[in-house]
């Protein structure tokens, strides 16, 4: 088995197992992710993520996909796993796990303090296989997700909602709190061969059953 880097050339491939991840949790259709905004948003000029991709006998067989976060509690960088999938012809192999165990490596050599994902509640395979190495479920702890219309209407303010689209700042209308008003708790939260070279890596900034 290897893991390495994703290089521009993957993001078919990443886009497959991303489709494949949608399917696993039910969702097959809430994928819109485009080879190209693969490409822009991770090998581009600013990259937004990382991604790690398993082989095994030379075939893609999972992936771990990535970004930074940051804890103002620890004053220290984190990272997120927003997906982690192995196909399933290929499981019960610790495939999961070494992607896991590679994305906690790249965590450190970052200075990063903790790695923070989610899982789905009926996801007992990923749960069970999460808890045996450690991890802490944050049960008290809800979601939050803004997107879409709900998102640009935030964006847009009060007034520009009333008196149609405009630059707020322009015209000395209302502007967004400092996130310092927002006060409230934050989260607590071998047979591999690695080849994740430094320089494949982006500067900048999951789930399914392994």
């Amino acid at each position: 088995m290897t893991i390495r880097s994703a290089t521009p050339a993957d993001v078919a491939q990443i886009l497959a197992f991303i489709r494949a991840l949608a399917v696993y949790e039910r969702a097959p259709d809430a994928v819109t992710a485009t080879e190209e905004r693969l490409l822009q948003d991770g090998f581009g000029p600013r990259p937004f993520y990382r991604c790690l991709i398993a082989e095994h006998d030379g075939q893609a067989a999972g992936f771990a996909f990535y970004f930074f976060n940051y804890s103002t509690w620890k004053g220290r960088p984190g990272i997120y796993l927003e997906d982690l999938f192995v196909e399933p012809a290929f499981r019960g192999r610790g495939i999961g796990k070494a992607l896991l165990q590679a994305v906690a490596a790249d965590a450190l050599e970052e200075g990063c303090e903790r790695l923070q994902w989610e899982v789905l509640d009926w996801n007992t395979p990923a749960i069970d296989f999460y808890r045996a190495m450690g991890a802490d479920f944050l049960d008290e702890w809800r979601n939050v997700r803004l997107e879409g219309e709900a998102l640009a209407r935030l964006a847009r303010g009060p007034k520009a909602e009333a008196n149609g689209n405009g630059n707020l700042a322009d015209r000395g209308e209302a502007r967004a709190p400092s996130f310092s008003t927002f006060a409230g708790p934050e989260p607590t939260g071998s047979g591999v061969h690695l080849s994740v070279p430094p320089s494949a890596k982006p500067s900048v900034s999951g789930e399914s059953a392994p």
